[in-house]
């Protein structure tokens, strides 16, 4: 059976109003028992298949897409709900954009290209370890992103102006994750303005992503496959775009305060 599946209609997040939640349909009894084990089991198979495509030179846009929403369902499928809002001031969007959030799991990576690439094309910023994992790097080479090292911060920023801009000019939006690292909790102070730079540089707009996805866990041993945690409900929310003006620092703060607002509201 080949790899590839033919498009369906169900194959994307259906909205409303610009939001999305799950229909909150009860999970098996595996799935209830074993969430973590009962979830990785689909997203290895989802891995394995989506890798087998890329190194043929098959995983597109709309590739990438489906198969992030088959994740989206698998944590659905373990009984977590995911709650999305403000897509709307995606639409609206007359040019590509920066997109800025915090950073907690594993989780957003994987997930938000099922939210966002049906409505634009995106790439993201991230760590040069993922784009050399195994399995990992053909699906992700496949998507051009922007890797960094997180060592050195000055090549860091040089790398993301460069190669950001290049993206942005193609009509490429890029998501940037300025945290030095992922957290359950935020802090202002470790939140660079990095995003905020970029844009202003490209004359593009900033979109604020607040986002909770601490149900996907962080590892221990290895961090980016920690447990599963059905408790907890997955936030994402996207603000309206803000315009660069200046060195940007009113924005930045924006930015800040949008994503403080929203998690003291998702709080327990």
């Amino acid at each position: 059976m080949s790899d590839l599946v033919p498009p369906r209609r169900d194959d994307q997040i259906q909205y409303v109003d610009g939001g999305y939640r799950s229909a909150g349909q009860p999970p098996s009894m595996v799935g209830r028992t074993f969430p973590t084990l009962h979830f990785y089991q689909q997203f290895v198979r989802n891995v394995l298949r989506s890798s087998r495509v890329a190194k043929r030179g098959r995983y597109d846009n709309e590739t990438w897409s489906r198969t992030s929403f088959e994740v989206l369902r698998a944590l659905e499928s373990v009984g977590i709900t995911v709650e999305v809002a403000g897509t709307g001031n995606l639409q609206s969007l007359h040019s590509p954009c920066v997109f800025v959030g915090n950073h907690m799991s594993m989780l957003e990576t994987i997930v938000l290209p099922a939210i966002v690439q049906p409505i634009c094309d995106v790439t993201f910023v991230v760590k040069q370890s993922l784009v050399d994992y195994p399995v990992f790097r053909h699906i992700l080479g496949s998507r051009n992103p922007i890797a960094v090292s997180r060592v050195n911060a000055r090549e860091d920023f040089k790398v993301v102006m460069t190669q950001g801009a290049e993206r942005l000019q193609r009509g490429i939006s890029v998501v940037v994750f300025p945290q030095t690292t992922r957290s359950t909790s935020f802090d202002p102070s470790q939140f660079n303005s990095i995003g905020i730079k970029l844009a202003s540089r490209c004359g593009v707009p900033v979109i604020p992503i607040a986002l909770r996805t601490d149900a996907w866990g962080n590892g221990k041993r290895i961090k980016d496959l920690g447990p599963i945690d059905p408790s907890k409900t997955v936030h994402f929310e996207f603000g309206s775009p803000i315009d660069v003006v200046g060195r940007g620092e009113a924005q930045h703060q924006q930015v800040i305060e949008f994503i403080e607002s929203r998690l003291a509201s998702w709080a327990d």
